[in-house]
């Protein structure tokens, strides 16, 4: 692997965060520094540790920071239900940002599962 930015996982997963920006712009100005920071922090959350975890001399060490961007997936994709339930976003959206989730937690889980194999090989 030449570096974190040539994996399709951190090119997917930095687009999620320019959706997820848009996204909470119209949220209601109370929420700036509360459900709206928080679901920014998490989306944010998935690439830095992909790269974070890319840039570690071990595999085992990668597959560590993977785990907490699945664990990054998890929250953002509660407060995407949290924000629907909310009225903040439409179920559309909602359904759309959930989907990107599945697709990321699907290719992650698969980089994990080659990184483990590479590992005991």
């Amino acid at each position: 692997m030449k570096s974190h930015k040539d994996l399709d996982v951190w090119k997917r997963s930095v687009s999620l965060v320019t959706v997820v920006y848009e996204m909470t712009k119209t949220f209601p100005k109370e929420e700036i520094y509360g459900l709206a920071n928080q679901i920014r922090r998490s989306a944010v959350s998935i690439p830095s540790n992909i790269s974070e975890g890319a840039g570690r001399k071990h595999s085992k060490e990668f597959v560590q920071f993977l785990y907490i961007s699945l664990g990054s997936i998890s929250e953002l994709e509660t407060q995407i239900i949290i924000s629907e339930n909310l009225k903040f976003i439409d179920a559309d959206n909602s359904n759309k940002i959930q989907n990107e989730l599945t697709e990321l937690r699907r290719m992650i889980l698969g980089l994990i599962r080659h990184l483990d194999e590479n590992i005991l090989n």
